[in-house]
């Protein structure tokens, strides 16, 4: 079973509640919760949550390792492995469009980059600024190029890597998917669809309540993190920081932080449109009605 939703759409609590209610397992497909540092930012399930129901993939890896959609892929399968031995149904949930992709489509098989060549990469990357490596990305690769967002150091630094190390456009490797985890399976798949005024609402006032809950010192603990690593996108990150150094107010961060989630989850959503239309799309009212529509899909 799989359930994806924009950040703050509910999908922990579907989760957990289907897991209670169906002898599941939640399976993590979400790129930030991976992190063990940032249980809050990334709004990982609490502890309670986890001893509710089985909790895998979640604050297993560390903020300064390169965590990346191939070694997802391979733990995901770890994962469906370790939930068929406990006869109990795997519930992959997220907001990671490329774990899914990973689940239910594959990944081209990219071979690893060598580390002097990622050392190279970064030094190019400080050198023209991201804007600037997307340009020089551009130039010589403008298919990929066209895909990705000038202000991606991350993404813009991949597709750099890519390029150098094997001589093709990451978009000519993406085109080559390899085999889906789930291959082969009856998928029972949901996209929690909540309305854009209440999810920008919840948005808000689920970023309060991580201020409350400790977000700041939590960010703060991370301030000599490279932020072209992937748990440098962790949102709030930035602004957070920028508060702890003092060059912005705790309501300008805020704001700030909050406004950069309300923008990435209109991207998640144009995604997972594009990408999972033929998805159940359900607006979940209610956690138990939610529940009761699942067994009527998954019998």
């Amino acid at each position: 079973m799989l359930i994806a939703g924009p950040t703050a759409s509910g999908k922990s609590a579907a989760a957990l509640a289907l897991a209670e209610a169906l002898n599941g397992i939640v399976i993590n497909a979400d790129s930030m919760q991976v992190y063990r540092e940032v249980r809050i930012l990334s709004a990982r399930p609490s502890q309670a949550d986890e001893k509710r129901a089985p909790h895998l993939l979640y604050g297993h890896a560390g903020a300064a390792e390169r965590y990346s959609v191939g070694r997802y892929q391979i733990e995901a399968a770890a994962a469906l492995a370790e939930a068929r031995a406990q006869q109990r149904l795997p519930i992959f949930t997220g907001g990671t469009g490329l774990y899914f992709a990973a689940l239910t489509e594959g990944l081209a098989d990219i071979p690893a980059i060598p580390a002097d060549l990622r050392a190279k990469a970064r030094e190019r990357l400080h050198a023209l600024g991201v804007s600037g490596l997307h340009a020089e990305l551009a130039a010589r690769d403008p298919q990929t190029a066209s895909q990705l967002r000038p202000s991606d150091p991350q993404r813009v630094l991949r597709a750099w890597e890519v390029l150098e190390a094997t001589g093709r456009p990451l978009s000519d490797w993406q085109s080559r998917a390899g085999t889906p985890v789930l291959e082969g399976l009856k998928l029972a798949c949901f996209v929690l669809d909540v309305p854009r005024y209440e999810l920008r609402v919840r948005i808000a006032e689920r970023f309060r309540q991580m201020m409350a809950a400790g977000a700041r010192a939590e960010a703060a603990r991370l301030a000599d993190l490279d932020p072209t690593l992937p748990a440098g996108k962790i949102l709030g990150l930035r602004e957070l920081l920028a508060l702890e150094a003092g060059t912005m107010s705790e309501a300008d961060a805020v704001t700030a932080a909050v406004t950069a989630t309300r923008q990435f989850a209109k991207r998640q959503v144009t995604w997972f449109r594009h990408r999972m239309a033929d998805w159940h799309w359900v607006e979940v009212d209610d956690i138990g009605n939610f529940v009761s529509l699942v067994r009527q899909v998954h019998s």
